[in-house]
C-alpha cells in the first residue's frame, strides 16, 4: 500500500510506543504492493556512529523498519566510521539495487553532490543538510522551533538562573538548535544566563562522550542547572555528567527521556523518521521530485517529548507553557528566527 498521511500519522504513534521489527537483514513479509504503486528499494547510509545511538540514526532505522514492515519490500543499509567512506558505499548500495539512496547527516552534502551526479537514474536524499542536483533532495528541519520549545521548559525548570547548551561543532544546523534555546528561554526568563559550547569541529565530535562530559561538568561548575545535548552519541556524555552533580539534561532527535529516568527533563524530537517515510511514500506514488523540503512544528516533525519518564519533573503549569508556546509557533503567532538565514 501507498503510505499515505493516514500512514505517516500511525507511524508516529508506533515510533513513539517503540516499534519493534525484525532485523534489516530478514526479507519480511511478502511485498503487497497495490496496482499502481512504484517498487522502491532504499539503501541508507547512517550518519557516522552506530544505528541504534538512541537518537538521530535511530530515527531514519524506525522509517525504514515501518516501510518494510507495511510494504514488504526490503531495505539496505549502511554503517559508516567517517565520511571519507560515503562513495563506496553509496556505489555498493546502487550495485545491490537501491534505488533510492538516503543519507543522514549534513557533513554528507558533498559526498551526495557526488555520488548522484556519477548515479543520476538514482534519486537521492539529503537528510539534514543541502545538496543540490537534479535527482537530489534535501530535507532540513527548523531545528530552532523545537529548540525554543525545550528553551522554554529549561527556563522553568532553572533553579539557579544559569542553563547550558551542548552542542557537537560550531555549525549552522547546530547554531539553530542554540539560538532557539536561547530564545525559548529569554521569552520566558529574560534574565536567564545561557552557556553555549561545542564539543570539536568535526563529525568526529559527535561520538566524543569524553569530551562531552568535560564540557558538561565545566557548564555545572559556572551555575548551570539544566543542559540541552545536541551532540548525537556524545549526548551520553552530558547526561552522566548531569546525573552525577544531580542536575538536568534534555535530550535530542530520538524520546531520550528514558536514559536517564529522572534526569532527562525533555527531549527536542527532530523526526527523522518523518522526513524519510515522506520521501519513500513519494517514491511509492510516483510523486517523488529533487528539490528542497523544509519540515518543522506545523509538520510535526520537531517538538518535545512528555512521557512517563520525564513527567515527575514537568509540572502541570509547565507543560502548560511549552504547549501555549507549541500552538503559538505552529499558527504563526511566533516566528523563531533562524540564524542561517542572516
Amino acid at each position: 500500500m501507498i503510505l499515505d498521511r493516514r500512514s505517516l500519522l500511525a507511524s508516529v504513534a508506533l515510533a513513539i510506543a517503540g516499534l519493534s521489527v525484525a532485523a534489516a537483514a530478514d526479507p519480511g513479509p511478502a511485498s503487497h504492493r497495490a496496482d499502481g504503486e512504484i517498487p522502491v528499494t532504499p539503501g541508507v547510509i547512517y550518519a557516522v556512529g552506530e544505528k541504534r545511538d538512541g537518537g538521530f540514526n535511530e530515527g531514519a532505522l524506525r522509517a525504514l523498519e515501518f516501510f518494510r514492515n507495511e510494504t514488504g519490500d526490503a531495505f539496505l543499509e549502511a554503517e559508516l566510521p567517517s565520511v571519507d567512506g560515503f562513495a563506496a558505499a553509496a556505489d555498493g548500495l546502487i550495485r545491490q539495487g537501491a534505488t533510492l539512496v538516503i543519507a543522514v547527516g549534513f557533513y554528507y552534502a558533498d559526498a551526495v553532490k557526488a555520488a548522484a551526479a556519477a548515479h543520476p537514474g538514482t534519486s537521492f536524499v539529503l537528510v539534514d543538510g543541502v545538496a543540490e542536483g537534479p535527482n537530489i533532495r534535501s530535507i532540513v528541519f527548523r531545528e530552532q522551533e523545537g529548540a525554543y520549545l525545550v528553551g522554554v521548559l529549561a527556563a522553568l525548570a532553572s533553579k539557579s538562573g544559569t542553563i547550558g547548551f551542548v552542542g557537537a561543532a560550531d555549525v549552522p544546523v547546530l547554531r539553530k538548535f542554540a539560538d532557539g534555546y536561547a530564545a525559548g528561554a529569554k521569552a520566558t526568563r529574560p534574565d536567564i544566563g545561557v552557556l553555549v559550547d561545542y564539543i570539536g569541529t568535526d563529525a568526529a565530535a559527535f561520538r566524543d562522550r569524553d569530551r562531552a562530559t568535560a564540557i558538561a561538568r565545566d557548564q555545572i561548575g559556572r551555575g548551570a542547572d539544566v543542559l540541552f545535548a545536541v551532540a548525537g552519541e556524545a549526548n551520553l556524555g552530558v547526561f552522566q555528567a548531569a546525573r552525577a552533580a544531580e542536575k538536568l539534561a534534555i535530550g535530542v532527535d530520538s524520546n531520550q527521556n528514558g536514559v536517564v529516568p529522572g534526569t532527562i527533563l525533555t527531549s527536542m524530537l527532530k523526526r527523522v523518521d518523518i522526513a524519510v517515510l515522506r520521501s519513500l511514500d513519494d517514491m511509492r506514488a510516483g510523486t517523488w521530485a529533487p528539490g528542497l523540503v523544509t519540515l518543522g512544528v506545523r509538520e510535526h516533525a520537531v517538538g518535545w517529548a512528555i512521557d512517563d519518564n520525564n513527567r515527575p519533573l514537568v509540572t502541570p503549569a509547565m507543560e502548560d507553557a511549552v504547549e501555549t508556546a507549541r500552538r503559538a509557533i505552529a499558527d504563526g503567532t511566533i516566528t523563531v528566527p533562524d540564524p542561517t538565514a542572516k
